[in-house]
C-alpha cells in the first residue's frame, strides 16, 4: 500500500498560553485539514464521492502493536483534532476544573444502594470516598450480618485506562458468581467464574461474550451468549460446565437470521432458562427447565413478522406481553406451560388505545403493570384474587417512576423509584397489602446550595407542522427570566422507541444555576405518546423526528423562552444523528450544538453488514439495498447532506473503540463540514482514544466529559468565570 502522508497546518501555536484567549472565537489556532482522497461509492445507479473514506480502520489495525501507514495517518488526524480542541478551549481549562469539582461536590462519595434480598442474601453496591468504581457486597440472612465483598472494582480496574465489570450472576447455591470484564470499551466481555467461599477465580475464561450468563439449577452449568467477532451481533448461546475445557462448550442455539440477535436469561420464578431471539419487529422465545440443563429447549411461539412478545412465568402459566391481534400499545395474555403457541393465548389485560403497556412484574400474590398514558408513567397493582386494582399516586406535572429491583417473588413489598426534573431520586418500598410506604433512600445533593424549591418544571406542547402536538418538558430556576436573551439547551433522542425520562440530574444544576433553561423534546421516534408515536418516527417517516425537533425549537423561540442567538441543541448516538439532521435543515436556529457519538454516515453504515448492529437495524432505518430506502435515507443522512453554508458552533465527541457508532462517522463528518462551511463559527471534535460508545469509565471521569460539554455551551454564552 502506497504510503499517504498526513498534512496538517496545526503549526506549533501552543505559545497561546502566553496570549490567553477570552473566548473560543479569539483563538489563533489553525484547524487541522484532512486530506481529500476520493472514493467512489455506487448504489442503484447513484454515485457518491466520499473524500474521507480512508479514515476507516479495522479492529485489527487499531489493535496492532505495529501500526501500518493508514492507521498512522488516521491516528495522526484524530490526535490533531484533539490538539486543536485543547488549544481552542485552553482558556476554559480552569473553568472545566471548577465545573468538575462543583459537580463532584454534589455527589455523596461514600454512597450505598438500598440492599435487595435474593435467595437468602442481601446484596448492595457502594462507593467509597475518592474511589471511581463500585464495591459489590452481600450479607447473609439479615442486614446486621457480616459483610462479604464480592468485588472491589477499584482493585480490579487498577492499571487499566478503561474498565467495566458487569454480568454478575450468583449461582442458585450462592457459592459461585459469574462475572464479565471489558477493558477496551468495545462491549466484548470476557466471562469468568469466582468461588465466593474461597475467593478463587477459576481457569474457565470465555472470550467475546455479551457479558450475560445464566446458571442452571445444578450450580455447574452456565449458559452464555457469544458475539460474532466481526459484526459483534449476539449470535450464539453456549453451555459451559464448570471445570471443563471452554473449547468443549456445547452450542445450544445459533441465531442465523442476520436481522436478529439473541440472549439468555432466567425467569423470576427460577424455574426456566430462557433464550430470546429479537429484532425490531419480531421476537421468539425458547424455554428449558432449569433443573434439566441437558434437555431440549421448547419454542413458546415461532417468530412471525410484526409479532412481538415477551414472557414471564407464574405457577402453571406463561404471561405474555404482546402486540398480538393488532394490540399496537400491547396487552397482557397468558397460556398454559403445556400449550404455548399463540392460538392458546387468552387476554388478561386488554389492549387500550390511550395507554401503552410497557412492562409487567409478577409476584406471588400480585401483578404489577407499568403503563404510560399521555406521556406520563403509571404503576398499577392488581391482586391475583381480584381484590385489588390500584394506581400509585404521583402529583407532579411531569416525573418518572419505575419498578425497581424486585427479585424476591414471595413478598408484599414493591420497590420502585421516583424522581422528577426538580425532585431528586428516591427508592421507595410500597406495601401492596396495607398500602403503606417507606422511603428507603433519598438522593442526597451535597454542597449546601441545592434547594428544590428554587427550581420549577413544566410541560408545554408545541404544534408540529403536520398538526401533531409534541411535548416539551422544561426545568429552570425560578429566578431565571424567560425572554429572548435566556440561554436554553434543547435535548432529544427520538429513535428505537426509547423515551427519555423527565428525571433529575445533579450535573444539570451547573447549567440551571448559571441561568440556563433545560428542555427535553419528546419527539416522534420515542414511545412518549404510545407505540404509534414511535412508528411515526422510523423508516419512511424518520424525518418527523427531525422536523419535530425543529418545530419545538421554533415554538420556544416564538414564545420567547429564548432566541436563535441563545438556543442550543444536544443529542447523542441516534440523538447525534438528530443533531446532524437539524444543522443541515435549519442551522440558523441554533447558536451551538453538541453531538455526542453521532450516527451521521447513515447510508454507508446501513450498506455495510460487517459493521456491528447494521443488519439488526434494517427495520428501524430501512435497508438501503432497496432503492426506496436508499433514496429516503440519503435525503437526510447528515454526512451526505453537508453543503457549503453556515453552520452553528459545534462540539462533536466520539470514542476510538466505539462498537455502536464507529469513530470514523463523526471524524468524516467533521472533516467534511470543516472543508465546506462558510462561517467563522467554532467546529471542534474530541476523540476519547481509550473509550467507546459510553465514554470514560469511572464515575469521576464521566463528570469530566460532562464538564467539557457544559463549558463549551457556557463559553458561547460568555458565562465562563
Amino acid at each position: 500500500m502506497k504510503k499517504i502522508l498526513f498534512y496538517t497546518t496545526i503549526f506549533s501555536l501552543i505559545f497561546a498560553s502566553a496570549c490567553k484567549n477570552d473566548s473560543m472565537k479569539d483563538s489563533i489556532a489553525i484547524a487541522p485539514v484532512a486530506d481529500k482522497i476520493p472514493t467512489e461509492l455506487e448504489m442503484h445507479g447513484d454515485i457518491r464521492i466520499d473524500n474521507y473514506f480512508w479514515m476507516r480502520l479495522s479492529d485489527e489495525q487499531k489493535n496492532a502493536k505495529k501500526k501500518d501507514d493508514q492507521t498512522t495517518k488516521v491516528l495522526e488526524y484524530l490526535n490533531a483534532e484533539n490538539s486543536y480542541y485543547e488549544e481552542v478551549t485552553a482558556h476554559t481549562n480552569d473553568f472545566q476544573t471548577t465545573l468538575f469539582e462543583e459537580m463532584k461536590s454534589r455527589i455523596k462519595e461514600d454512597d450505598e444502594s438500598v440492599p435487595y434480598k435474593k435467595n437468602g442474601y442481601f446484596y448492595s453496591t457502594r462507593y467509597e470516598t475518592g474511589q471511581q468504581y463500585p464495591i459489590y457486597a452481600r450479607k447473609k440472612g439479615n442486614l446486621e450480618a457480616e459483610e462479604h465483598i464480592i468485588f472491589n472494582v477499584n482493585d480490579e480496574a487498577e492499571g487499566h485506562d478503561y474498565f467495566q465489570l458487569g454480568g454478575l450472576n450468583v449461582s442458585p447455591n450462592n457459592k459461585l458468581v459469574a462475572f464479565a470484564v471489558d477493558t477496551i470499551s468495545r462491549r466484548q466481555y470476557v466471562l469468568q467464574i469466582k468461588n465466593l467461599e474461597t475467593g478463587k477465580i477459576y481457569d474457565d475464561v470465555i472470550a467475546n461474550t455479551t457479558g450475560g450468563s445464566v446458571w442452571a439449577n445444578d450450580n455447574q452449568t452456565l449458559f452464555y451468549t457469544k458475539k460474532d467477532p466481526v459484526t459483534l451481533r449476539s449470535t450464539q448461546i453456549y453451555k459451559h460446565v464448570l471445570g471443563t475445557d471452554v473449547a468443549d462448550d456445547v452450542l445450544v442455539f445459533h441465531e442465523k437470521d442476520e436481522t436478529f440477535g439473541t440472549s439468555v436469561s432466567k425467569t423470576k420464578s427460577q424455574k426456566y432458562i430462557v433464550i430470546a431471539s429479537y429484532s425490531t419487529l419480531s421476537t421468539e422465545y425458547q424455554v428449558l427447565e432449569a433443573d434439566n440443563p441437558n434437555g431440549e429447549f421448547k419454542v413458546i411461539q415461532q417468530r412471525a413478522r410484526d409479532l412481538e412478545y415477551s414472557i414471564a412465568h407464574y405457577e402453571d402459566s406463561f404471561y405474555i406481553l404482546t402486540n398480538k391481534d393488532g394490540a399496537k400499545n400491547f396487552k397482557l395474555m397468558k397460556t398454559s406451560i403445556h400449550k404455548t403457541s399463540k392460538e392458546n393465548w387468552v387476554d388478561v389485560i386488554a389492549h387500550r388505545e390511550e395507554t401503552l403497556l410497557e412492562d409487567v412484574s409478577i409476584f406471588k400474590d400480585y401483578l404489577v403493570l407499568e403503563e404510560r398514558t399521555n406521556g406520563l408513567t403509571e404503576i398499577r397493582i392488581k391482586g391475583w384474587d381480584n381484590t385489588k386494582d390500584d394506581y400509585l399516586p404521583f402529583d407532579e406535572e411531569t416525573y418518572t417512576a419505575s419498578v425497581y429491583a424486585n427479585p424476591d417473588f414471595d413478598t408484599d413489598i414493591l420497590r420502585y423509584s421516583y424522581n422528577s426534573m426538580t425532585t431528586p431520586s428516591s427508592v421507595i418500598d410500597f406495601n401492596m397489602k396495607d398500602k403503606s410506604k417507606e422511603i428507603k433512600k433519598e438522593q442526597k445533593v451535597l454542597g449546601g446550595k441545592f434547594d428544590k424549591n428554587n427550581y420549577t418544571s413544566k410541560r408545554v406542547w408545541a404544534k408540529a407542522r403536520d398538526g401533531k402536538k409534541v411535548a416539551i418538558s422544561l426545568v429552570y430556576r425560578k429566578d431565571t427570566e424567560l425572554n429572548e436573551a435566556t440561554p436554553l439547551l434543547l435535548y432529544a433522542y427520538g429513535s428505537y422507541g426509547y423515551t427519555i425520562p423527565d428525571g433529575f440530574s445533579t450535573t444539570r444544576l451547573s447549567l440551571l444555576d448559571r441561568g440556563f433553561v433545560f428542555a427535553l423534546a419528546h419527539i416522534r421516534g420515542s414511545e412518549y405518546l404510545g407505540r404509534q408515536w414511535y412508528e411515526d418516527g422510523k423508516l419512511l417517516h424518520k424525518k418527523n423526528t427531525f422536523t419535530d425537533f425543529v418545530d419545538c425549537s421554533i415554538y420556544l423561540i416564538k414564545n420567547k423562552y429564548t432566541s436563535a442567538g441563545h438556543l442550543y441543541a444536544m443529542g447523542g448516538s441516534a440523538g447525534g444523528l438528530l443533531m446532524g439532521a437539524i444543522v443541515n435543515m435549519n442551522p440558523e436556529l441554533y447558536n451551538g450544538v453538541v453531538a455526542a457519538v453521532p450516527f451521521v454516515d447513515v447510508v454507508s453504515t446501513m450498506l455495510d453488514e460487517s459493521i456491528p448492529l447494521t443488519t439488526g437495524e434494517f427495520d428501524e432505518w430501512g435497508n438501503p439495498k432497496n432503492a426506496k430506502y436508499y433514496t429516503y435515507i440519503k435525503s437526510y443522512s447528515p454526512y451526505d447532506q453537508v453543503v457549503a453554508k453556515a453552520y452553528p458552533n459545534m462540539l462533536v465527541t466520539t470514542g476510538l473503540h466505539d462498537s455502536q457508532v464507529q469513530y470514523w462517522e463523526p471524524a468524516k463528518w467533521v472533516a467534511k463540514i470543516r472543508a465546506l462551511k462558510t462561517d467563522v463559527n467554532i467546529l471542534l471534535m474530541h476523540t476519547n482514544m481509550e473509550a467507546g460508545h459510553g465514554g470514560a469509565s469511572g464515575r469521576f471521569n464521566a463528570l469530566k466529559e460532562t464538564a467539557r460539554d457544559y463549558s463549551f455551551l457556557l463559553d458561547l454564552e460568555n458565562k465562563i468565570k
